[in-house]
């Protein structure tokens, strides 16, 4: 799975990496995201275009948002099986842009953290869906899930599952609202090759959701 991750690049970094067109968000360093708290998405959205939304997809049918504490993550294997995702992977992609990512390695000594990411430092974009939700009082919530699938011979080595990690070329296929074939999106679903990725451990400070900080990483 992945339930933490870090976006520390600066703006125009991450925009020229992911062909970002126009923001309506302003992004600050962040080196412990969190399940639950606003997240950076990019849609495609007249062009390019970055938001913010809540990690935790809440499907449109759901009763009770808090389903969306279950859904950070969604298989890629059966995205077009599962009713809180099978909408959304026809009509409603994103990519979740990141500096890196963390994985917990079991160990005899417990559970370490290590921080996943590209060997140079640059920013890469995870698969995501998204969904809206409306509440009882007419108010709009955005939710997010990043994409999850097998781990790649390097990830493997920290934990068997991990983001699915989309290239220039797969994020355009991903993002491009002509296709909503179930099929053809599940193809371009599939492990990172492993030559561009690095990972080292840190510190346990990272369990805790509410410490962010650079050492984080």
């Amino acid at each position: 799975m992945c339930g933490r991750f870090a976006l520390h690049d600066e703006s125009a970094t991450l925009f020229e990496e992911m062909a970002v067109e126009q923001s309506r968000v302003e992004i600050a360093p962040r080196y412990n995201i969190a399940p639950t708290q606003p997240v950076a998405v990019i849609l495609q959205e007249q062009g390019r275009t970055l938001d913010a939304f809540k990690w935790g997809l809440v499907p449109f049918w759901a009763k009770d948002p808090k389903i969306g504490n279950r859904m950070i993550n969604a298989r890629a294997e059966t995205l077009a099986e599962k009713p809180a995702f099978k909408a959304a992977l026809k009509r409603r992609r994103c990519l979740i842009p990141a500096s890196g990512y963390y994985e917990w390695q079991k160990t005899d000594d417990g559970k370490v953290p290590h921080y996943l990411h590209m060997a140079d430092d640059r920013p890469f974009a995870m698969a995501g869906l998204w969904e809206g939700w409306t509440s009882p009082e007419e108010e709009i919530i955005r939710t997010c899930t990043i994409i999850t699938t097998e781990a790649n011979d390097f990830a493997a080595r920290v934990h068997h599952r991990m983001p699915v990690i989309l290239d220039p070329e797969g994020q355009s296929a991903w993002l491009d609202p002509a296709c909503d074939d179930p099929q053809q999106l599940s193809s371009i679903l599939i492990p990172y090759p492993t030559d561009d990725m690095a990972a080292h451990p840190v510190s346990t400070r990272v369990n805790t959701a509410t410490f962010e900080d650079p050492s984080c990483i």
